[in-house]
């Protein structure tokens, strides 16, 4: 059998965080290893548990999420832990900012118990978006003021690669990417991958700052 997920979660409201770990420790995929208050000891479970993803709420005292995020998480991190980042509005700018600092995705806590628990598995497993339509719209919204913040990589990006990175950046899957441009699952795969090298980015959030913070969407929206 498959070892479950071991999982830390961090929020300063007791209700949401117990609530959040009732849920998700009756899964039989995860096990929640650790709770904490704010961020600071939030990091510093992780570094003491190494558990396999986290969930933090971004709005914490003493640390915030995103710190957090940044120190467990950020690209300086060696060996990051997966995390999710939680939320009481999906236009929140502080989810942005979080994204940006290493977080996978995000969830808005009045998430169902089946998307939590999907949300913690997925992130285990390397994926990096729950939602993507909704990050994308995220992206879209608080991006704007940094386009042009970015570099452009030394390989330049191919045609196909380009038309696969605004795909992706809008939020569609691999499959609706496939089916889209005509090209077979592992076509697409390999150019995803691709994307992430010459772009140094280590999941899909990434790629998708990257597309909104350069300008490609709003490009291919124009044309």
């Amino acid at each position: 059998m498959t070892a479950p997920v071991r999982l830390l979660i961090a929020d300063d409201q007791d209700m949401v965080r117990v609530g959040l770990a009732t849920i998700l420790d009756s899964e039989p995929s995860i096990e929640v290893v650790g709770q904490a208050r704010d961020g600071r000891e939030a990091v510093e479970l992780v570094r003491t548990l190494r558990p396999d993803v986290c969930i933090f709420d971004i709005r914490m005292p003493v640390m915030d999420g995103i710190e957090a995020t940044r120190q467990v998480a950020g690209p300086d991190v060696e060996d990051p832990v997966p995390v999710i980042v939680i939320t009481t509005f999906d236009q929140d700018e502080y989810v942005y900012d979080a994204l940006r600092a290493g977080a996978r995705g995000f969830l808005l806590k009045d998430a169902d118990p089946d998307l939590l628990a999907r949300a913690v598995r997925s992130a285990a497993d390397g994926e990096a978006l729950i939602a993507p339509a909704v990050t994308a719209r995220l992206l879209a919204t608080f991006a704007s003021s940094r386009v042009g913040s970015v570099d452009e990589p030394v390989d330049p990006l191919t045609p196909r690669e380009e038309a696969v990175l605004t795909l992706v950046a809008v939020g569609r899957t691999n499959s609706e990417i496939a089916e889209d441009l005509h090209l077979s699952m592992s076509t697409v795969k390999t150019h995803v991958g691709a994307l992430m090298t010459k772009l140094s980015a280590r999941n899909r959030v990434e790629l998708v700052i990257w597309a909104y913070e350069s300008g490609r969407v709003d490009q291919s929206r124009r044309s």
